[in-house]
């Protein structure tokens, strides 16, 4: 087992209700997830039963994705305090080859008019691997 776990980080500067930090960090999970089905090409091993999803593990044998929508899908919430952190860690993550979903909302409902990014999630990854990225950042 890898003990995986998908880490998503939120800009805790902007002050954002609520129900727009779910949103948006929802985005961010489920854009991750899309990203590594694909890039793990496992999207025809993924099968729901009683409501809950799950990716096979298929020829490819299992892989952090899959285990970690077997035992849990496990998902840490932590912050930043602006905007460039939160640019500075999609950079790291994408320079040590891992996937990231960097959020950017429209700016229609709270941020005047001005596209502002918000969040990111990071895939599902080893937990060791996910704490070189996130790993010093606060939970929120």
């Amino acid at each position: 087992m890898y003990k995986a776990k998908q880490m998503i980080v939120v800009r805790r500067d902007l002050k954002m209700r609520k129900g727009k930090i779910a949103a948006q960090a929802g985005h961010a999970c489920v854009e991750a997830v899309l990203m590594a089905l694909a890039k793990e090409e496992r999207l025809n091993d993924v099968r729901v039963q009683d409501g809950w999803a799950t990716v096979l593990p298929g020829e490819k044998g299992p892989s952090p994705l899959t285990d970690w929508f077997q035992y849990g899908v496990a998902k840490i919430c932590v912050y930043v305090d602006g905007e460039a952190a939160l640019l500075e860690l999609a950079q790291k993550a994408r320079e040590m080859g891992v996937l990231c979903a960097l959020i950017q909302d429209a700016g229609m409902t709270e941020f005047h008019g001005e596209p502002t990014y918000t969040c990111l999630a990071l895939e599902p990854l080893e937990a060791d691997r996910a704490d070189e990225i996130t790993g010093g950042l606060p939970l929120y």
